[in-house]
Formats: structure tokens, C-alpha cells, sequence
């Protein structure tokens, strides 16, 4: 099977889409479902309905319910009219595909696969406010590095919250991984002595987990900064001459709408963040924040010089290991609008 990704191509009003492998078709299916409370208001826009004002009327009306936010709302319909023009589009089915692809353009800047192998070890710094799924998450994407033959090594560097600890430990465990941690102390320093044995030991990834906290709680915000600093100085004194970590992940619940917005905003501007772990997507009928996301990504590239959207790398709509996985703007814009 070819290796080479399809160029993108200027879809007509019913594009023939590929078949998927059977693994990423279950995945597919997975999310279909998941999105399924988001996407019913859009689809049922587009039940015996007319390509008229109204129409454009509704379904700006089910994108703000789905929390794409008034700029993304606002966008997706002025391309989908143009679209709809230059396709000549009659049917309600025919503006629909048109509107996946306008979807799909929208969350296109989100679309990044996560590089390791850059750096020896690429550090992996992950961030979330409590209750997000964050250590979950953690040992989910341990068991997806550890599937594309990458050597983890975790940081338990929430300090404070045993059960935290623990928690990782089991994913350590499962994964046959190793990790690193303490009780009480400095999460700071697990996250140093994590990142020079990582170094020491020739793992392929450091993964380090920190406490959750909102992004109000000021103080606990300094400290994450201190963590990122300090990971910088043990990854300087291990010789790499690039300073860790070389990611910065935030994982957010996708049932939180707007507010997961204003987390990213938050947490971008205390750590500078390189990406996202979108969760909970199963369920929600708010799964439209990833095009208020990716909106504030265009704009923050446009005002902040060298800098680019924070793409999502992987979305979460299940606690089964299988059910995070990479994101695909197109596969996530087809299961949005059905």
C-alpha cells in the first residue's frame, strides 16, 4: 500500500472517500459515536430543508450550540456559501459534504503528528486542571509510544496527590515501563532526576505528569513553570544543546465547550504550550471547541510572530487504550457532521 499522503484535493459536492485500514475503520466508528450528541443538531439542520436563509440560519444556530464559537461559526458559513456557489449545490446532502469540507479546512492547522526522535530523550511535559483526564491520558499515550516501538520512561512529578502517583504507577505497570517518583517533595525535582535518568538510561521519551490545577491558582501556575524550568537545566546538563522539554501537552475535556478554550489560552500563555490531548469526547455535545481552537490558533500565529496554531495530537472518546488516537481534521469533521 502506498506510504505517500494524498494531496489535498477541491472536493465535489459528494466526494468518494477511501476506505480506511480496519483498525483506524473501528477507530472511525468509535468516534462517529462519541460525536454523536454534538453532530445530531447539525444533522437534523439539513432534514427535509431548503438551500435558502433559513437554512444557513439554523445551521449557524447548531454550531454555536456544538461551541464552535462565533468566529468559527461565522467562518465555516461564508465558506460554505462560497462553496456552495461554485459547486452549484441543489441538495440538502450535496451542502452537507460541502460543509464537512469547510469543517474540514477549519481544523486542518490542528492537524500534527507528535516527532519524537529529534531528541534523546524528547521530553514530554503534560499539563490539565483537575478532573481533565490528564494521568489517563498519560498512560495512553504511554501504550501508543510503547506500540511505535519507543523506550518510556514516567515522571510522577504530582507529588501531592498520592492516589496521582499510584495511578501512574499502574499504567507504568500495564505498559512494562519504568518511573520515577517520590512521595511528598519537590515535584520539580522528580522531574529533574526523571529527565537525567531518561538521558542515563537511553529511554526514547520522559514523560512527566504534574499536578492539576486551574489556571486562577496562581501560585500552583508558578510552580508549573518552575517544573518547566528546571527540566530545561537537567536536559541542558545532559549535553543535548536544545532545551526540554521539547513538548509541552495540555489535556482538555471536550465536554467543557468555551471553558477548554480559556484553558488553553491560560495555560499557553504561563508555559507556551506545543500541543493538545483533547478528552471525553464520547457523550458531549460540545465537541465544536476544536474549531473555536483551531480560529484562536490562526490568530494567535498572525499576532504573535514565529508562532502557529497548537495543533491536537490526539482526541480521547473512550477509557479504553485504543480509544485515543491521533487527529485527523477530515475523519473529525465527517463523524461533526454525519
Amino acid at each position: 500500500m502506498p506510504t505517500d499522503v494524498p494531496a489535498p484535493r477541491q472536493s465535489p459536492p459528494a466526494p468518494a472517500e477511501p476506505t480506511a485500514e480496519p483498525s483506524r475503520q473501528g477507530w472511525l466508528n468509535r468516534l462517529r459515536t462519541g460525536l454523536k450528541k454534538t453532530g445530531s443538531g447539525i444533522q437534523a439542520v439539513f432534514v427535509n430543508a431548503q438551500i435558502d436563509d433559513e437554512l444557513y440560519e439554523q445551521l449557524e444556530e447548531a454550531l454555536l450550540m456544538a461551541d464552535t464559537g462565533i468566529p468559527a461559526a461565522e467562518h465555516i458559513l461564508q465558506d460554505l456559501k462560497d462553496r456552495v456557489w461554485r459547486h452549484s449545490a441543489t441538495t440538502p446532502q450535496a451542502v452537507r459534504n460541502l460543509l464537512v469540507d469547510a469543517v474540514a479546512e477549519v481544523l486542518k492547522p490542528l492537524e500534527k503528528p507528535l516527532e519524537i526522535g529529534r531528541h534523546t530523550p524528547t521530553v514530554i511535559m503534560v499539563a490539565g486542571v483537575n478532573g481533565a483526564g490528564k494521568t489517563t491520558s498519560i498512560g495512553k499515550l504511554t501504550k501508543h509510544l510503547a506500540n511505535e516501538g519507543c523506550t518510556v520512561l514516567l515522571a510522577a512529578a504530582d507529588t501531592f496527590r498520592a492516589a496521582a502517583r499510584e495511578q501512574l504507577a499502574i499504567w507504568a505497570d500495564r505498559n512494562l515501563v519504568e518511573i520515577v517518583s517520590q512521595a511528598g517533595g519537590d515535584p520539580s525535582a522528580v522531574a529533574f532526576d526523571a529527565v537525567n535518568a531518561g538521558k542515563a538510561r537511553g529511554k526514547d521519551v520522559v514523560l512527566v505528569d504534574t499536578a492539576g490545577r486551574l489556571p486562577t491558582q496562581l501560585h500552583l501556575m508558578d510552580e508549573l513553570k518552575k517544573i518547566k524550568r528546571v527540566i530545561g537545566k537537567a536536559d541542558t546538563e545532559a549535553g543535548s544543546g536544545v532545551a526540554a522539554p521539547h513538548e509541552v501537552l495540555l489535556v482538555i475535556d471536550g465536554n467543557t465547550g468555551q471553558n477548554a478554550l480559556a484553558q488553553v489560552k491560560a495555560f499557553d500563555d504561563a508555559l507556551g504550550l506545543t500541543g493538545l490531548v483533547v478528552t471525553k469526547l464520547d457523550g458531549t455535545a460540545k465537541g465544536g471547541v476544536l474549531c473555536a481552537i483551531a480560529r484562536w490558533g490562526e490568530e494567535r500565529a498572525r499576532t504573535k510572530p514565529g508562532t502557529a496554531p497548537v495543533p491536537v495530537y490526539f482526541i480521547g472518546v473512550g477509557e479504553k487504550l485504543e480509544d485515543l488516537e491521533t487527529f485527523d481534521a477530515r475523519e473529525f469533521a465527517q463523524a461533526l457532521v454525519g
